[in-house]
């Protein structure tokens, strides 16, 4: 700011001359949080230079600034106030912007009065050089949002007590916007600590307490000792959960994904998303329908509703959800995400993802922050969701702070997102639902996060068979005389003389009526719309089904050209020019194909199709080995140009995405996604195969299983590069043998190609054929550019994926004496040496698809080799992985009867692979030689 400017403005002031010592205090409380002062001064303020924004001058040098001002211009400027009084205005602005930094520590949290937080200085008086006698002075109140200018101390502080240190504890200062910082504080201090709510909302509330509280009391009494992982203790869930879905759909929400573990799950499943009390009844009774599958444990299932609000009708949709808690918060928001393509929603408006953690899992478990990393990117945002802690202050046997984690609250992990953090006394409903629609109107203006602490407790022990008072013996002494949320509000609202004596006692008796004819509970809910795309097509199929792959060479010649062209001004890098020139020769038959064209030419078939694509990974757009090219980068101005998205007007679209540096929560997000859009292909490619054990919990508990326990269809593809080039244990294997160990009950299918016209057929055949399960993909690294794995366009206009390929060179069938099956890469090694050998007596044939195994093709391959006894698996990874011990009974039941299967193959090994190349190339000559040497 000009000095000029400065002193203008100053000598319009009364704060001049020796007032300088109070601006410099203000600037001070500015500098901490520039929404503390008064508008004009932070107009003041924001005008100054500051470090960091192309200047040099520093708070020192801004300061001196002030003092010359005052020393040799403003002498004669204005009335001189005095400096203490001036000094006390700004230790009372310090004091506001101090609770509004901690009042959180102080605030009245914790229903059971156990949670001692230590004494917090910067909330007392004397902190600031104030005191009580200091009650009676007048002070401006700054940024204070209570509607006055002016305010005695003593109402100041009695208001900042009510506002930050009631029931209500927010943790908002660390959020680097000011605009969001000023639209909390608004909210927060509007209401001055005191939420109102009409009666018929109080009611409301009250009749959603005894649901909660009464369901759990049923269930306890039917169904004694067994495990329901009850919500009692956390009753205000319900009321929270309803109060959020009607604000939502006030304002748009269509859709609402909801995500949580065990605790209080049939509670919200029954109160909330209007399940049939009966239907769960007859769960805990053991009887169960007689559809195929394995099913699940009841507190496990998902569910799907509608649900009335004001706004209309919102459709619910409670995810399936394993053991492992948290990993389903990223499967949550694939599914959003999905949801808001399926709309057209660019911003999360009208679809709403829910999460509800518990206390020691938010804070344990790494899924959360990969999750939270992902929130903002442009791959994985779904304008903003709500996070909501059911925190009962102790996870199964450990309630001890230190041993629960390292930060003071459980809901820290939100900072690094600097989501708005909202603890709540579970125990104050009224405020419980108050920070709920803050919350989600927080969450649809900024589209940002937003996280709910809901600090309650929990009434039993970890499932209703634990014994708590073991182990937290002072915890459960409290626990038993505390009274259950229905009964301390209903209280509260007798007090008030709002509800009569017996109206409790008349909601829990309707209730318990309601129970006892086992009907729908919730008045909200209606009867389910479609609201997801149709999965009636793909319903009830098996692999065999047929589907029309029909392409011409003519077809593939032209979207080969299209995918191979690019603006005449968007300047490639020099290698990847030469791509695309060798591309463009491919395209017109002037070259054969390879991997990278094929794969490339399979995804321009299919958008030309109309279909949506949609690839992440972490080099996915490149391809890790520098293969696939799909988005092109200016050389000269970093814009990026992808051909896949021009090919024709009104195309489908193929989404690629660079993605964080992410397996789990990125695999969770696809998965969630792939069960939300069967019309799309959706595909994650790993970095190195072997990173997709970041990812396991995903593939074993919702990948491989998904459909056999809840009956989820899913059509996700993997893409893992696997093969044995001498890289190393962490960068040649993709765990093939943890796919295999999984396969069962046709769940998925599992393929290791070899040319790119299997790949190109293969990408097709997952997405036309009429079946949606998962495709795991071994994929190739050094055939990417190996001059015999090519392709010509005819190998890709005709016939479909080959689940097994039969011998091609010309041998005699005949004079065949031994059979080699094997898969993936190793192939060519034992073609080359072959040939290098001239033999004509063993033949090679490929298993391209390992499950289901193509027990009829391989069948029919044999036919011609029926006098053969030798049959050799030969792999590259060692014996006790790849696929020899889970696929070996396949191999077996092929071949003829009295033939012998033998191995060859690296030995069994702890280690994927050797870390010496020379060590590498011994074994794989080995390994080979194995294979060929008829002894």
């Amino acid at each position: 700011m000009q000095d000029g400017v400065m002193q203008a403005w100053l000598e319009s002031s009364h704060l001049a001359g020796g007032n300088m010592a109070y601006v410099e205090e203000l600037f001070e409380v500015y500098l901490d949080d520039p929404t503390a002062v008064g508008d004009e001064w932070r107009t003041f303020f924001d005008q100054l230079p500051r470090e960091g924004s192309g200047h040099d001058t520093k708070h020192s040098e801004i300061r001196e600034q002030f003092r010359a001002l005052a020393k040799n211009k403003l002498k004669q400027a204005g009335t001189v106030v005095a400096g203490a009084p001036d000094l006390k205005q700004v230790k009372v602005l310090q004091l506001i912007n101090a609770y509004r930094f901690r009042g959180h520590q102080h605030a009245n949290l914790d229903p059971l009065d156990l949670w001692k937080q230590e004494t917090v200085p910067d909330l007392s008086l004397e902190h600031h050089d104030l005191s009580k006698d200091d009650y009676e002075q007048e002070f401006n109140v700054g940024s204070l949002a209570v509607g006055q200018e002016t305010m005695k101390l003593g109402e100041i502080h009695q208001l900042l007590e009510q506002i930050y240190c009631g029931s209500i504890g927010a943790e908002y200062m660390h959020i680097v916007s000011t605009e969001e910082k000023r639209w909390i504080q608004q909210r927060l201090e509007g209401v001055r600590g005191r939420p109102e709510f009409n009666t018929d909302e109080q009611k409301n509330i009250l009749k959603e307490l005894v649901a909660a509280d009464g369901l759990e009391k049923y269930l306890g009494s039917k169904f004694p000792g067994a495990k329901r992982f009850s919500l009692e203790g956390g009753d205000s869930l319900v009321p929270m959960l309803k109060a959020l879905i009607r604000r939502a759909g006030e304002q748009g929400t269509k859709e609402a994904v909801i995500g949580m573990a065990h605790r209080g799950r049939l509670n919200v499943l029954v109160n909330v998303l209007g399940k049939k009390p009966q239907d769960l009844f007859d769960e805990f009774a053991g009887k169960h329908s007689t559809n195929k599958g394995s099913g699940d444990v009841k507190y496990h299932m998902g569910f799907s509703s509608d649900f009335a609000t004001p706004g209309g009708d919102v459709h619910l949709a409670l995810a399936f959800n394993p053991s492992h808690l948290e990993i389903v918060n990223p499967v949550v928001m694939g599914s959003v995400r999905a949801r808001m393509d399926r709309l057209g929603d660019k911003e999360g408006a009208k679809v709403l993802p829910i999460t509800i953690h518990g206390d020691s899992a938010i804070a344990g478990q790494g899924i959360v922050q990969e999750t939270f990393n992902m929130s903002q990117t442009r791959a994985f945002q779904v304008g903003g969701s709500i996070r909501i802690v059911i925190n009962n202050q102790v996870g199964f046997t450990t309630s001890k702070r230190e041993d629960t984690r390292s930060t003071q609250y459980c809901t820290d992990i939100a900072k690094m997102v600097q989501a708005p953090i909202f603890h709540v006394n579970a125990d104050d409903p009224e405020a419980v639902v108050f920070v709920t629609q803050l919350a989600i109107d927080y969450r649809n203006t900024f589209k940002r996060d937003v996280m709910i602490d809901l600090v309650c407790y929990r009434r039993h022990g970890h499932n209703e068979a634990d014994e708590p008072s073991a182990t937290q013996p002072v915890m459960y002494a409290k626990v038993k005389k505390h009274p259950v949320a229905r009964k301390r509000y209903a209280k509260v609202l007798q007090d008030a003389g709002l509800v009569s004596e017996d109206t409790e006692e008349s909601l829990v008796s309707n209730y318990r009526d309601l129970l006892d004819k086992g009907e729908i509970v919730v008045d909200e809910f209606r009867e389910m719309k479609a609201h997801s795309s149709d999965w009636s097509d793909y319903i009830g199929n098996e692999w065999d089904v047929d589907y029309d792959a029909k392409i011409s060479t003519t077809q593939l010649e032209q979207l080969g050209t299209e995918m191979s062209s690019y603006p005449e001004d968007h300047k490639l890098h020099s290698r990847v020019k030469k791509v695309y020139d060798e591309r463009m020769k491919m395209a017109k038959g002037e070259k054969k194909a390879d991997w990278g064209f094929a794969e490339t030419l399979a995804y321009a078939s299919l958008v030309d199709q109309g279909v949506h694509i949609r690839l992440t990974g972490q080099d996915s757009g490149r391809g890790t080995f520098f293969h696939r090219h799909a988005v092109l980068h200016n050389q000269n101005d970093a814009s990026t140009y992808m051909p896949l998205n021009n090919i024709r007007e009104g195309q489908g679209q193929i989404e690629l995405y660079d993605s964080v540096l992410s397996e789990a929560a990125v695999v969770a997000f696809e998965y969630g996604y792939a069960t939300a859009e069967p019309e799309a292909l959706v595909m994650w490619e790993a970095q190195f195969g072997d990173f997709v054990n970041g990812a396991q919990v995903v593939i074993d508990q919702f990948l491989s299983s998904g459909e056999q326990k809840w009956g989820r269809l899913c059509g996700l593809t993997l893409l893992l590069p696997h093969g044995y080039e001498g890289q190393g244990p962490e960068h040649s294997s993709a765990r093939l043998e943890r796919f295999l160990q999984l396969s069962a009950d046709h769940n998925w299918s599992v393929c290791i190609p070899t040319t790119p016209a299997q790949v190109f057929h293969m990408l097709r055949r997952q997405h036309l054929r009429p079946v949606r399960r998962p495709l795991i993909v071994m994929t190739p690294k050094s055939l990417l550019r190996h001059p015999l794995a090519v392709s010509e366009l005819e190998d890709m206009s005709t016939g479909v994926f080959q689940n097994a390929i039969d011998e091609i060179d010309s041998l005699d069938a005949k004079k065949v004496k031994r059979v080699v099956f094997c898969s993936g890469k190793v192939y060519y090694d034992l073609l080359k040496e072959r040939r290098e050998r001239e033999s004509k007596d063993v033949a090679i044939v490929r298993i391209e698809q390992l499950y289901p195994f193509p027990a009829d093709e391989v069948s029919d391959i044999l036919k011609a080799y029926k006098h053969v006894k030798d049959f050799v698996w030969c792999q590259e990874e060692p014996q006790n992985q790849g696929a020899w011990y889970s696929s070996q009974h396949h191999f077996r039941a092929a071949i003829p009867k009295g033939a012998d299967l033998t191995y060859a193959g690296r030995e069994a090994s702890a280690a994927p692979a050797v870390g010496y190349l020379s060590e590498h190339n011994k074994q794989q000559q080995k390994l080979v030689d194995d294979a060929l040497t008829i002894k």
